[in-house]
């Protein structure tokens, strides 16, 4: 996914959810918004968008409630898990965003060992990144990173995507809408 695209693509949801005030929003434009938000890494808007879905549309969900169990290993930091969770088939709807989300994971979960790890078994690092060791080993090496028998030692990467940092700065025009919204809340 391209960061502009899914930054429209989210502003389209979030519109839609709110000009369904009077009526709820479809379960479709949930499940979106909510593999969105875990897509940009905003683990907080993801959680605050699950618990103002309305219950009966998460009982009457079950992709929907997958969806937030990835978003609940992603707050636990429980990658292996995350994985798993990941590994769910998913609906025309989410699969692009979910399949994106992974990718999306696994790139962070590199950045994340590389700064952490001067090296660590080979199986941990398979566990971290939700593969099989063989293709953990692959993927190591494509890296550039060492991989010793059971041991891999990763390469620090010198140059991070933006995407992959975990900032959150707000623009005013942020704070403007989330101003509006908790107002609204407040009525």
């Amino acid at each position: 996914m391209v960061l502009n695209e899914v930054d429209k693509f989210l502003q389209e949801l979030e519109r839609a959810e709110l000009e369904a005030l009077g009526e709820v929003a479809p379960t479709q434009t949930y499940a979106q918004l909510l593999a969105v938000y875990l897509y940009q890494n905003d683990l907080c808007n993801a959680k605050y968008l699950w618990k103002r879905i309305p219950a009966d549309l998460k009982a009457g969900s079950a992709e929907l409630r997958q969806i937030w169990v990835v978003g609940q290993r992603m707050w636990q930091r429980d990658w292996p898990a995350v994985h798993v969770a990941l590994n769910a088939e998913w609906s025309e709807d989410v699969s692009d965003i979910m399949a994106a989300l992974k990718d999306n994971v696994r790139e962070r979960t590199m950045v994340l060992i590389s700064k952490a790890y001067s090296s660590l078994g080979l199986t941990v690092f398979a566990s971290m990144m939700g593969l099989a060791l063989e293709e953990a080993r692959q993927m190591a090496t494509e890296r550039g990173w060492t991989v010793d028998g059971t041991m891999v030692q990763p390469r620090k990467i010198e140059k991070e995507d933006r995407n992959l940092v975990n900032e959150v700065c707000l623009t005013e025009d942020q704070l403007n809408k989330l101003t509006q919204f908790v107002s609204f809340l407040e009525n």
